[in-house]
């Protein structure tokens, strides 16, 4: 078995374990909407943005949200491929570590797009349909942003993995998890503008990944963001390199 073939393999069994979950893409649309509706109506009335109800400007964080929610837990499945021995099995066949990397990654940015490509349909239908008012998107936006989400998937889905292959037990990893993924998320401006933020904040709202991520789907959905949407991508992209090579370490070091 070459390593593409086990790239392949390791993709369609990832493919195959979500396509079986269906309470797991039920509620990860549910719960993005919810967001949408119950935290974007409660502060709508009070929160103005110029140029968009508030509900539109939180859509890209929704999306962002979406993303490294399901990206960041999807590494628990390493920690229960550990405990059922299957990683063991994986790792004994005659391909590459990387190529298993690989291929966990590929599976993992498959179920994120399917779920987040959902969403996407959502707002398409809420924003022609007029429930949320400044939201217009079209074709090409959509097409942008599923490029954008695509990247923001890979790159958080590889940080999962590299927190999975040091994890003994899912408890540690959901621990471990959480205080990664909630500083992300609310550091990250997909609730607020990113301007005008205390002197302390401001720094850590740059040094968070997700804020490129998210400015870059505000550009291309609303038409307004903060930086260059070519700035964001590259940010995002190096970060995407960097994860994806801590990664591959993070395989050939693990311990089964």
């Amino acid at each position: 078995m070459n390593d593409l073939n086990g790239i392949l393999a390791i993709w369609y069994r990832e493919a195959k374990v979500f396509s079986r979950e269906k309470s797991r893409i039920v509620a990860s649309i549910v719960t993005p909407v919810l967001w949408l509706f119950v935290f974007g109506a409660g502060l709508g009335g009070r929160v103005t943005i110029p140029g968009a109800s508030y509900q539109a400007f939180i859509y890209p964080g929704i999306l962002g949200q979406a993303v490294l929610f399901s990206s960041i837990f999807f590494g628990v499945y390493i920690v229960w491929d550990r405990k059922i021995d299957f990683l063991k099995e994986v790792l004994v066949a005659p391909v590459s570590r990387t190529a298993i990397f690989v291929g966990k990654i590929l599976g993992g940015a498959t179920d994120s797009l399917i779920q987040v490509s959902i969403l996407l349909l959502v707002g398409l239908v809420l924003g022609r349909t007029g429930v949320i008012p400044g939201l217009h998107l079209s074709a090409l936006s959509l097409f942008l942003s599923l490029l954008i989400l695509s990247l923001t998937t890979v790159a958080f889905v590889s940080l999962g993995l590299i927190i999975g292959s040091m994890m003994e037990s899912p408890e540690g990893f959901q621990l471990i998890s959480s205080f990664v993924v909630f500083p992300i998320f609310f550091l990250s401006g997909a609730l607020f503008p990113i301007n005008g933020l205390p002197a302390w904040l401001t720094p850590l709202t740059f040094l968070d990944p997700l804020t490129y991520a998210i400015d870059a789907l505000r550009h291309v959905v609303l038409g307004a963001s903060q930086f260059h949407v070519a700035f964001d991508v590259g940010i995002l992209g190096a970060f995407t390199a960097l994860v994806i090579y801590a990664g591959t370490l993070a395989f050939d070091r693990m311990k089964v």
